[in-house]
């Protein structure tokens, strides 16, 4: 789900009919944190489900080979909790009205939907495609007729799911209250992430990886025992390098952006330094890849939010100053023999030999095959979940063709580029961040997004982008907030 893994589909509908359906260890842990939600309120509630979208390698819930993900799961107790408040219920019912960017999430979703179901039926062989999900015909790993493939239902299935959570994360986060739960709980999932980066390198080390086993119980092809030139492919707790390459340009983008903006600078200061570092070190050609583009709207954002102001002469000398630090070190690199030959051994074996492997051959197949879908299928895209890609821009034209992508940027346009609030105040810098995170996950999405479908972190974040509990009644935040931090 917006992972970028050679599996992203891990749910095979193909079967169904006599499924066996057990609930696993991590699944009760979820059901009890989803009943607790039940008597700790909403915000509770849905401050849990964010963390649970770590989860991306396991499985609460398995249905025969269907895998149903802790946070899903969550979703379902978060949405009984806050659909009976009546504050809440209108709340995201309102956020999908014209000309809100939930109306066109809606319509992506429902034309989404339409043409999973009638496209592939209408159009059945008229096209060759590299399937999803499984197909009538024997996976050999090549091209197939066009047809329904059981794709076709779990990215939907995805997909509504999207939309009731980014509905619910509107909700909950136009009240004061709740916009502060949803940033902790976004600073929790950035914490949780480098931890269990850190966890999943020295299990590897010492030989314990079993004890992550509780958590990586998908049924689907798990990458976390991979090395590139000797250096363990970091996947925290995600299926491969590349989903926790990608998620961590999220948790990048939104630490690095409160830092700049003076939010808890010691908290949020050391969460991206340390997302930094990881990425650069996941071994992932998409994390890589992607860094560069998300320093550079850090940077833009530090231009913006600071540029040179005589009332702070060191901080603007900073921010001015930063390219020529940036060269500085490049320099230095290149003038020592050693260091400059490991790190271009680094990006030649991760970016530049990338393209002529088996993986970026097979990827590069995928969207000439999905261009030529968009084609085949008159500009109306094949049905969502129909073909695989490696890049979100093909995903999006290939299944969903013009209506869907036009849907798609105009949900991204309301959401990001319309300004709310007054600058500087914590709801306007937490809008910043929540807008950079989404930034970095869609330059990860570009990058090797085999789906349409970004996985419900990346809606939460575009929720909080576009929510203005500023509106409700409530107090003005307190800048003694544990949360809120100094102001910069």
């Amino acid at each position: 789900m917006g992972s970028g893994s050679d599996d992203a589909d891990p749910v095979n509908l193909s079967s169904v009919g006599y499924c066996t359906m057990s609930i696993e260890p991590i699944g009760l842990l979820t059901i009890i944190a989803g009943l607790l939600g039940l008597l700790l309120g909403y915000r509770a509630a849905f401050a849990t489900l964010v963390v649970a979208t770590l989860f991306g390698a396991a499985a609460a819930v398995l249905i025969g080979p269907a895998n149903i993900q802790p946070a899903h799961l969550l979703l379902a107790f978060v949405a009984a909790t806050v659909f009976t408040r009546n504050h809440e219920r209108a709340g995201a019912i309102d956020s999908i009205r014209f000309p809100k960017p939930g109306f066109w999430l809606m319509c992506l979703v429902l034309y989404g939907v339409v043409s999973a179901i009638l496209i592939p039926r209408f159009l059945a062989g008229d096209a060759q495609i590299i399937p999803l999900g499984a197909s009538e015909y024997a996976a050999t790993g090549s091209t197939v007729p066009l047809g329904p493939v059981s794709s076709n239902f779990t990215q939907s299935v995805y997909m509504i799911a999207d939309l009731i959570c980014f509905t619910i994360a509107v909700a909950v986060a136009s009240t004061q209250a709740g916009f502060a739960a949803i940033t902790g709980a976004l600073l929790a999932y950035a914490a949780g992430n480098v931890l269990f980066a850190l966890v999943d390198v020295v299990t590897y080390s010492s030989g314990t990886q079993w004890l992550l086993e509780f958590m990586r119980n998908a049924q689907y092809t798990l990458h976390n025992e991979e090395e590139v030139s000797g250096l363990k492919r970091i996947v925290g707790s995600f299926p491969e390098a590349s989903a926790f390459a990608r998620t961590t340009l999220g948790a990048l983008g939104f630490t690095g952006t409160l830092w700049l903006c003076g939010r808890r600078p010691a908290l949020t200061g050391v969460l991206a330094i340390a997302s930094l570092v990881l990425v650069v070190l996941s071994t992932s050609s998409t994390g890589l890849a992607g860094t560069g583009p998300v320093l550079l709207i850090l940077y833009a954002t530090a231009l913006l939010r600071s540029g040179f102001h005589p009332n702070r002469p060191y901080r603007s000398a900073a921010v001015l100053c930063a390219p020529l630090a940036v060269i500085a070190v490049v320099l230095a690199v290149l003038l020592n023999d050693a260091a400059s030959e490991t790190v271009r051994n680094y990006i030649d074996l991760l970016i530049f030999n990338k393209a002529g492997s088996d993986s970026g051959v097979a990827r590069d197949a995928w969207n000439v095959y999905a261009l030529q879908n968009f084609f085949d299928s008159y500009g109306l895209g094949v049905g969502l979940g129909t073909v695989r890609t490696s890049s979100l821009p093909f995903a999006l034209v290939s299944n969903v063709g013009i209506p869907g992508s036009l849907f798609y940027l105009l949900f991204i346009g309301t959401a990001f580029l319309h300004g709310r609030g007054t600058p500087r105040t914590f709801p306007s810098d937490v809008r910043l961040a929540a807008r950079n995170a989404c930034l970095g996950l869609i330059i990860g999405d570009a990058l090797a997004a085999p789906t349409v479908e970004q996985g419900l972190l990346f809606y939460v974040l575009a929720a909080m982008a576009c929510a203005e509990p500023e509106r409700t009644a409530e107090e003005p935040f307190a800048e003694s907030s544990p949360l809120t931090g100094a102001r910069a």
